[in-house]
């Protein structure tokens, strides 16, 4: 597991890195340098439940924010667009998309550092 934390780790400082030349960076620089440090105290078997929930909320209250977008591209006719760079400017919900699809990763992320959660409270 502590192969899978310190990737996520990277991977999330990576997301973070990206995150300097977009519209609102700070919104989306401040939710992936937390997903940074749940995955090094993941890495360093230290959890913090309570707050990770409390992101979880927010988490799904920003991906209900952003439900017409994904939609949108759900049911567009072609669904490439969202890994090319010019559709963003063409398609507003191509932009909602990936952030709806950034905030899916962190959920998902989370979710691995909850059952480690739950394995070490059975080993211990």
């Amino acid at each position: 597991m502590k192969i899978l934390n310190a990737t996520l780790a990277v991977l999330f400082l990576v997301f973070t890195i990206v995150q300097i030349n977009d519209p609102d960076p700070y919104y989306w620089m401040f939710i992936y340098i937390s997903m940074v440090g749940f995955s090094l105290l993941a890495f360093s078997e230290k959890f913090l439940p309570r707050i990770m929930l409390l992101f979880v909320g927010g988490y799904l209250h920003a991906m209900f924010q952003l439900r017409y977008g994904i939609k949108d591209w759900l049911l567009s006719e072609n669904l490439s667009l969202l890994f090319e760079e010019f559709a963003k400017m063409q398609y507003p919900y191509i932009e909602e998309s990936r952030e709806f699809l950034g905030l899916a990763i962190c959920l998902l992320a989370i979710g691995v550092f909850y059952f480690q959660y739950w394995k070490s409270l059975k080993n211990a």
